[in-house]
């Protein structure tokens, strides 16, 4: 029914949702530490409107319940305020039970758009954004190329909110190497205190296609966290964090410890985990590696 360019990428928790891919690939792809969108056939491009229409003319005529839409690839959020507004209201006329629409998000990309013009989509059903931060320290933020500073996230998770959408943050667990764990963990943290995101993830970074590229950022000098290094960034993290109501989970394919809960209310049951694992690893239930394929 769909033309995808593959591969398409989508949270874990849109598995059930009809993903829309308006773009193809990644505006920026820059981010040393992702393979998400290097292959040759993912080069930056944005779907046609006409296309995009015909897909979901296709799936009203197939009479499949539509309650969730995704919207790909990593950019969405790159096209403009009226091609968004084009897209959101198209959705709304060929698929009207839809109750959330959602995207990946990168900071940069809310720059240019004011706050009512997110309430604006907000209002046409873009309510939840993906923003992957992967980290509040301005210099591991430089050394992986993301483009982005602790004040561009900030700004960006700020508006997502004064427009009445909700936040859904990234941060990857081991991303500064043994030399940047703690300032990682700490002003990561310290970021997420200052926006308040509804919901936090953490995955553990890694190189399905080897280091070599993430590498150079780090002039060949990182050195990857053993799993109780990774143990002691967490509760370095989670001792830090001063959340009000904020869903967290760090239980992706990466993550060899599987945490749940709600910040602050569940703070002091995660960070007793995280200390076990640490502390008494063979009382507690880890992944192993083969666990923890990709």
């Amino acid at each position: 029914m769909f033309s995808y360019i593959e591969p398409v990428f989508r949270p874990p928790s849109e598995a059930r949702s009809l993903i829309i891919q308006v773009t193809n690939g990644c505006s920026w792809n820059n981010c040393t530490f992702c393979e998400m969108y290097t292959a040759p056939q993912k080069k930056f491009s944005v779907k046609p409107q006409s296309d995009i229409e015909s897909e979901l003319q296709q799936v009203a005529a197939s009479g499949y319940p539509v309650r969730r839409v995704f919207l790909a690839d990593g950019d969405a959020m790159t096209l403009s305020f009226r091609r968004l507004r084009e897209i959101l209201l198209a959705i709304r006329q060929y698929l009207p039970n839809v109750q959330r629409i959602s995207s990946y998000c990168l900071p940069r990309n809310l720059k240019n758009k004011s706050v009512e013009e997110l309430a604006e989509l907000q209002q046409l059903g873009l309510s939840l954004m993906y923003v992957g931060c992967e980290s509040g320290d301005d210099l591991v933020l430089e050394k992986i190329d993301k483009g982005e500073t602790y004040a561009s996230s900030l700004d960006a998770l700020h508006k997502i909110k004064q427009a009445g959408m909700k936040s859904s943050v990234m941060i990857l667990n081991g991303l500064g190497g043994q030399q940047y764990s703690e300032q990682h963990a700490i002003n990561s943290a310290k970021l997420m205190n200052d926006t308040q995101p509804e919901f936090l993830s953490t995955l553990v970074v890694s190189f399905p296609m080897g280091e070599e590229r993430f590498q150079q950022g780090f002039g060949g000098e990182y050195q990857p966290l053993t799993q109780r290094q990774l143990f002691g960034e967490m509760e370095i993290l989670l001792d830090t964090l001063q959340l009000e109501r904020t869903v967290f989970r760090s239980d992706h394919a990466s993550n060899y410890l599987i945490l749940k809960g709600t910040l602050n209310r569940d703070k002091e049951q995660l960070l007793q985990q995280v200390r076990t694992a640490i502390h008494q690893p063979g009382v507690i239930s880890l992944r192993q590696e083969w666990e923890r394929g990709l």
